[in-house]
């Protein structure tokens, strides 16, 4: 499951779970952007309520993914209580339908920690070289720290997280991380082939990523279950959750959370603009005290901040061959709108130092992808994504789910043994029937109808984040050369 993946397919039908592989509403909209906190002066208070809308999203929708991911007693698939790993052990087939974008190149493990309470500490096994990151994102959705093989190494580690508030010593071995807000989210993903003797040695390996409040260091401990609160919606996507509440619930929820998840520094600007709508960190939310027109343009605030939101996928990221990504995501700064959208559609987003994913809908030509054509994605020699990490194709039909296939293949990668042509060049075969038996190391089986498909590139060089470096187009073919 691709609890990550960043990339915006304008105009899909179902926008993926980049980065979290969270079950996500669907949305379209034709929104124009409109100024947003922070960059003009907006005395509209309509406009006021709508920005600080948008400027809200991130903190309340990882308030409200946190309590669904932690409603449970013990560790289960995805979910686990506060302060303790849920290990993804396996990748989803094509009947896996609980999330949207699922991936088959990555292992999870993700754990909510409130710092605040008291620091904690994690410990990282010797990965032997294997690739892996841990990034850690702030209440507000900024990663602020990614212990893993790009930055740190494959050594063992531990670290002490502490909350903004902290001071004091750090036990001897450990280093610290210093988090900006109280709640943390650890998204930490482990590279597997999905081959058996694979899976059981990243197991291994997550069996033995450990976190423990500081308090219990050098004890036997042992974590205590979860509370289950059978209030807590776990059906309804919460995307759909978030969007469907009235503005009173939302901005309620947002000034109870600033409280213990403080705006940064240079964010100022919004929020004394929050405070002049009743808004204030820690204090309750009643509209009841407000001017009758700023009580309607509160109102009014998720139906026009909404659309906004997802509008701005239209301009966030870059098109190119007929692919679209954006390497702005994972640390936002002051780009409110930007943030927003992420949250909306890739929570979890890595910094694109670690991963960048673009996404196609249409060949070459701008038609729409579908398994009734055939299509060839051609690497000239030399030219396969540039990534220190690891790359791969992955299909996935119109409603960002893997394709039944015969050969039970729902990306291609380097560890697919792929053939290259005569002057060294590599053709990736995307189509719904087999190429025959000599071309299938190189085939990406597609469904009958549309598809959507998406390029995983993890820690990709400098030529790909400058833009030197771009994927080449699907192209409509007849045959190949293979």
């Amino acid at each position: 499951m691709d609890v990550t993946r960043r990339i915006f397919a304008a105009g899909a039908a179902t926008i993926p779970f980049v980065g979290s592989g969270l079950p996500l509403a669907r949305a379209q909209s034709t929104a124009q952007d409109a100024p947003l906190i922070g960059n003009n002066a907006v005395a509209d208070p309509i406009e006021l309520a709508t920005d600080a809308y948008i400027y809200g999203y991130p903190l309340v929708t990882m308030e409200m993914t946190r309590r669904v991911l932690t409603n449970v007693a013990a560790p289960e698939g995805k979910n686990a209580p506060m302060g303790q790993f849920a290990n993804l052990r396996e990748y989803p087939d094509a009947k896996f339908r609980a999330v949207t974008a699922p991936n088959a190149d990555t292992l999870y493990s993700s754990a909510f920690i409130d710092v605040g309470t008291e620091p904690h500490l994690l410990s990282i096994p010797e990965e032997d070289g294997r690739y892996y990151l841990m990034p850690m994102l702030s209440a507000w959705t900024n990663v602020f720290a990614v212990p893993g093989k790009r930055t740190t190494g494959t050594g063992p580690q531990t670290y002490f997280i502490a909350g903004p508030g902290w001071s004091g010593s750090v036990p001897s071995g450990a280093k610290l991380i210093q988090a900006p807000t109280n709640l943390i989210w650890i998204l930490g993903r482990t590279y597997c082939t999905g081959a058996p003797e694979d899976y059981r040695a990243v197991h291994a390996l997550q069996d033995q990523y450990r976190l423990i409040p500081a308090s219990a260091a050098g004890k036997p401990y042992t974590p205590p279950p979860g509370r289950v609160d059978p209030s807590v919606d776990t059906k309804t996507a919460v995307r759909e959750q978030v969007n469907r509440m009235d503005a009173t619930t939302y901005f309620n929820m947002l000034a109870t959370l600033m409280k213990d998840n403080s705006p940064a520094l240079a964010d100022g600007v919004p929020v004394a603009k929050m405070a002049s709508l009743g808004i204030v960190p820690g204090q309750p939310f009643d509209p009841a005290r407000l001017p009758p027109a700023t009580r309607e343009a509160i109102a009014q605030a998720p139906k026009e901040a909404i659309p906004r939101i997802i509008g701005h996928m239209k301009t966030a990221g870059e098109h190119v061959n007929g692919w679209t990504f954006t390497t702005n995501g994972g640390d936002y700064g002051k780009d409110y709108l930007q943030r927003a959208l992420v949250t909306a559609v890739g929570l979890g987003c890595n910094l694109p130092q670690d991963a960048v994913y673009p996404v196609a809908t249409v060949d070459a030509a701008g038609r729409r992808l579908t398994g009734a054509s055939t299509y060839v994605m051609r690497f000239p020699a030399g030219e396969l994504p540039p990534v220190n990490g690891f790359w791969s194709l992955t299909m996935y039909d119109a409603d960002y789910f893997f394709v039944d296939n015969p050969i039970n293949r729902y990306s291609l990668s380097p560890r697919d043994s792929l053939k290259a042509n005569p002057d060294g060049s590599v053709d990736l075969l995307i189509q719904h029937e087999s190429p025959g038996p000599q071309r299938e190391a190189n085939w990406l089986p597609a469904p009958a109808g549309p598809f959507i498909l998406m390029l995983r590139t993890y820690w990709p060089k400098d030529v790909l984040l400058n833009g030197s470096w771009a994927p080449p187009p699907v192209t409509r073919s007849s045959s190949a050369t293979l």
